[in-house]
């Protein structure tokens, strides 16, 4: 028996025109369709499209002024906001359904159309500061999220398994007492934040978790960070909702890190941490995830897993370095209780 998944995701999105050879462009789409045709594309994964943002919902995040001038520089035509993130003059309309992704999902999961959600979506969110677009990110798609659920009183974890940590979102919610922040990333890597104590301040101090994981980490310590680390974390928050920025580039054919993981990894972790929320409050944000075959891979072994479908294109992968990180984790939690 099969639990019914959406798909989420609009042309629009291959609009955003990043120009030639840059990583983040529009056949990552492709690739993660490709993926869910795999899987069962219209049987156990159903498409449906989202809405834009509104602008007072992108201004739970990220001020007028960063909006406006966002906009205004694709207007214009494009340009770069910074040296890896380039927009062309539709980029804006892209990134602000994108953000409004997560929004019209989270209406479908309030009306019981779904168990969960993946948003397929580019430009992809979690680096996007308030203040500051970065790191192939325009606005902050799981943040934006986040805030709207936050601000009618839900309790969210927002777990981040994209290679690169989402400094952007940790930002957003460093001193927020309502949104547990968790990630598992590589370090070192860009952006080259997501230390150990790096926990929260205010109403969110210990509610943000790092866990930095060296290069040639294998899925067993993603798991065992989970099952040690996160697992207790998230126990004593008690989330009402999880959110996952599921970026795909911590597989081992991706050309931006150099993580261990395979497909069956991300299957491996999509069954984890899906029992941290109750079904219809699961929801799934596409962020990095750079060679094509490994992504189409990945989301098909994460939609899967979703759907209650066995489809593992790949084994899942143990005795990488690593469980030192996951050890010196556990001790900080047991000194800190």
């Amino acid at each position: 028996m099969t639990s019914p998944v959406l798909l989420s995701t609009s042309e629009r999105f291959a609009d955003h025109d990043t120009g030639a050879r840059h990583p983040e462009r529009p056949a990552r789409l492709d690739a993660v369709l490709a993926g869910a045709r795999r899987v069962g594309e219209g049987d156990a994964v159903e498409v449906v499209a989202p809405r834009p943002a509104t602008r007072a919902e992108l201004e739970l995040v990220h001020p007028g002024g960063q909006l406006d001038a966002i906009e205004a520089i694709c207007a214009r035509g494009g340009g770069h906001l910074d040296p890896d993130t380039p927009v062309g003059p539709r980029s804006w309309a892209a990134a602000v359904e994108a953000a409004g992704a997560g929004l019209d999902a989270i209406g479908r999961l309030d009306r019981g159309e779904a168990e969960a959600v993946f948003c397929a979506v580019r430009p992809p969110g979690h680096h996007a500061l308030p203040a500051r677009a970065m790191g192939f990110c325009l606005l902050n798609n799981v943040a934006v999220a986040a805030a709207t659920l936050a601000a009618r009183g839900e309790r969210v974890l927002v777990l981040d398994w994209d290679a690169h940590h989402g400094n952007g979102t940790q930002d957003t919610f460093y001193d927020d007492g309502r949104v547990l922040y968790v990630s598992l990333h590589q370090s070192p890597l860009y952006p080259g934040t997501g230390h150990p104590g790096e926990t929260g301040v205010g109403d969110g101090e210990g509610l943000t978790l790092n866990l930095p994981l060296p290069p040639g980490a294998t899925g067993d310590v993603a798991l065992a960070a989970v099952d040690e680390v996160v697992a207790p974390a998230v126990e004593a928050f008690g989330p009402t909702w999880l959110l996952v920025s599921a970026g795909f580039d911590a597989h081992r054919c991706d050309p931006l890190t150099d993580l261990g993981w395979t497909s069956g990894d991300f299957a491996d972790l999509t069954q984890r941490v899906m029992g941290f929320a109750p079904a219809g409050r699961r929801l799934l944000f596409l962020e990095g995830g750079y060679d094509l075959e490994a992504l189409a891979d990945s989301t098909a072994a994460c939609l899967a897993e979703l759907s209650g479908i066995d489809h593992r294109p790949e084994r899942a992968t143990s005795g990488g370095p690593g469980r030192e990180v996951v050890a010196a984790a556990v001790r900080r939690a047991a000194r800190a209780t």
